[in-house]
């Protein structure tokens, strides 16, 4: 195809179906060089097939995808296996090899040097385990693997399903230092994740979907406008001086909770800053204030619970 989009990855209308069942339907959307895209949705919602089908793994029944400028339904070469890493959700790997044969082999096909092998190794935790057989290792050592083959030769495209499964906090922090380190450098990545508070300081975008479908997408903040969720905001005062301060305020201010030297209030993001200013010309009397945005997971539970499947679909056609 090789066509002069700058898009790493364009989707248009794609809809696979098994039989009578649609597992994807109509779904549209661009990725531009350097973004890190995190699909989320509830098990079944068609997430690791939409990925199938950008590793031409599995074809579309219908629709086009393009990804580093190429239909990965039909083209298979060498030199575009070379350009992405693939971690899937469930790996396996010939037990009888050690974990430094396993990664070997696959720095062979990506044409990665002996060195990024035994770099990777170490960087996943795995360096005191390299000469142990893949058979003995536990499912998170298993992952850990995992995520190193999909990272050899630096790969300009990474495709990630739920990748930091099995993992401890401290290698989850690790594995994504490792991530922003190939965004530097200009890496792009399509993470598929449940694990929201991990991706959600890290992610350009982020696609929600439901049934197939793409409910909602958009950067954080673009996501917080769609949902009109309430932001929330703590008052610090002077103890004893909560009850005076929650009257100064008004009763039109939303005030959630009041105890002897706090206050919670809530409001949309509308009326946070003339709130903010009434707050601060209260004067000494308040110590601190807190403000806190909706996290990402009540974005998705507002978009899940809130869905009009057939409604309000959402084709993406921004870059």
């Amino acid at each position: 195809m090789n066509t002069t989009s700058n898009n790493v990855i364009s989707l248009n209308s794609v809809t696979k179906r098994y039989g009578n069942e649609t597992v994807v339907s109509d779904v549209n959307f661009k990725i531009q060089p350097g973004e890190c895209i995190v699909l989320v949705g509830h098990n079944g919602a068609g997430k690791t097939t939409l990925m199938k089908m950008m590793l031409g793994l599995t074809r579309p029944t219908s629709g086009n995808i393009e990804v580093l400028g190429d239909n990965p339904a039909v083209t298979s070469s060498i030199n575009q296996h070379k350009r992405l890493g693939y971690l899937p959700e469930s790996v396996a790997f010939y037990e009888a090899m050690t974990g430094a044969e396993v990664l070997a082999f696959y720095a062979s096909l990506k044409g990665a040097s002996k060195t990024a092998c035994e770099n990777l190794l170490d960087v996943v935790g795995l360096a005191h385990a390299a000469k142990r057989r893949v058979g003995t290792y536990s499912k998170g050592m298993r992952q850990r693997l995992g995520l190193a083959q999909a990272m050899l030769g630096n790969p300009q495209l990474l495709f990630l399903d739920e990748p930091t499964t099995g993992l401890d906090p401290l290698l989850r922090h690790q594995f994504y230092e490792l991530i922003d380190a190939l965004h530097k450098e200009g890496a792009t990545s399509v993470i598929s994740s449940h694990a929201l508070n991990e991706v959600e300081a890290r992610a350009s975008r982020f696609i929600i979907m439901k049934s197939g479908i793409i409910i909602a997408s958009g950067t954080l903040d673009e996501l917080y406008k769609q949902a009109a969720l309430p932001v929330r905001l703590n008052v610090s005062v002077t103890p004893g001086e909560a009850a005076s301060v929650a009257e100064r305020l008004g009763s039109e201010i939303n005030i959630t909770k009041v105890n002897d030297k706090s206050l919670k209030l809530s409001c949309f993001n509308g009326e946070k800053m003339p709130l903010i200013r009434r707050i601060t010309e209260l004067g000494d009397v308040v110590n601190d204030l807190q403000i806190m945005p909706p996290k990402l997971d009540e974005v998705y539970s507002h978009f899940m619970n809130n869905d009009q499947t057939d409604n309000n679909r959402i084709n993406e056609s921004q870059p």
